[in-house]
């Protein structure tokens, strides 16, 4: 089962929350002091917690079924933590207000972009490494996504550009998945300190390291900071044996990663309870 991160959010998703989870969106409400939904276009610290409710709901919408595995894309180890049962969604949502603004306070400190390179991604990666750049997101056998000040951003897709290789800016103002978040992680850690953590009662990958999750708030941190390896987490699904990938919160964006990584893989979105056309 596959949570998704940032970008992933769309206009309806605060019906689903409203439907399914309406304790969600208050304690949303409460903690922030405004609807999220309602400011989504201002940044991060709304997206994240709105994204992440979307996500919780929609799983809730689905049964709350729990699969073999479950993991998620950045922001959607939240969610997939949650799911596993290895925090409550309120404890989830908590961070995922914490995460986004945090995170969309240390990128108004260092301003950023992240560029996706759509493509071969050895070439990519390796001009990205000559401009200062990270990779932060190894998606798809033809994406990735680099990282990193806004100048040098700008310069890597007019090289790009130059070689004929399509780009596209993301619409956020931050370089995450790279050491400029470092300046996140203090705050973070301390949210995720109060949070009490049990063992999940599935197996809760990390798409960070790719491996079961042994200690998760570590792994959160780290993702701050690190890349996310999607691209190589689902290869390991694969070889895990997993035939089957669905995928839960609105969008279908880790559903087209998953099939451009593993040729006829069985992936689509999670069906809501009583609507099996959907």
């Amino acid at each position: 089962m596959l949570f998704p991160g940032q970008g992933s959010q769309r206009a309806e998703m605060r019906e689903t929350v409203a439907a399914h989870c309406p304790e969600l969106l208050d304690l949303a409400i409460d903690e922030m002091g405004c609807d999220p939904f309602e400011r989504i276009k201002e940044g991060t610290a709304f997206q994240q917690p709105a994204l992440y409710c979307a996500s919780v709901a929609g799983w809730k919408a689905a049964g709350s079924p729990v699969a073999e595995f479950m993991v998620g894309h950045s922001l959607g180890e939240l969610a997939a933590a949650a799911a596993s049962g290895a925090i409550t969604a309120e404890d989830g949502l908590r961070l995922a207000i914490t995460r986004g603004r945090v995170m969309q306070d240390a990128a108004a400190a260092d301003p950023g972009g992240m560029l996706a390179v759509l493509g071969d991604g050895n070439g990519p990666a390796g001009l990205a490494a000559s401009l200062g750049l990270t990779v932060a997101n190894d998606n798809a056998p033809d994406q990735i996504v680099l990282s990193g000040p806004a100048d040098a951003i700008t310069e890597a897709r007019r090289k790009f550009k130059e070689a004929g290789i399509r780009t596209v800016r993301l619409p956020v103002a931050g370089a995450f998945h790279s050491p400029a978040m470092a300046v996140a992680v203090p705050g973070f850690q301390t949210a995720l300190d109060a949070v009490e953590v049990k063992s999940p009662r599935t197996t809760l990958l990390s798409s960070i390291t790719t491996l079961p999750v042994a200690d998760l708030r570590n792994g959160l941190v780290l993702a701050l900071t690190r890349p996310v390896r999607w691209r190589e987490t689902m290869i390991s699904l694969k070889e895990h044996g997993v035939g089957r990938f669905l995928e839960s919160g609105p969008g279908e964006v880790l559903t087209g990663l998953v099939r451009r990584t593993i040729a006829g893989a069985d992936a689509g979105p999670l069906v809501a309870e009583g609507n099996p056309g959907a």
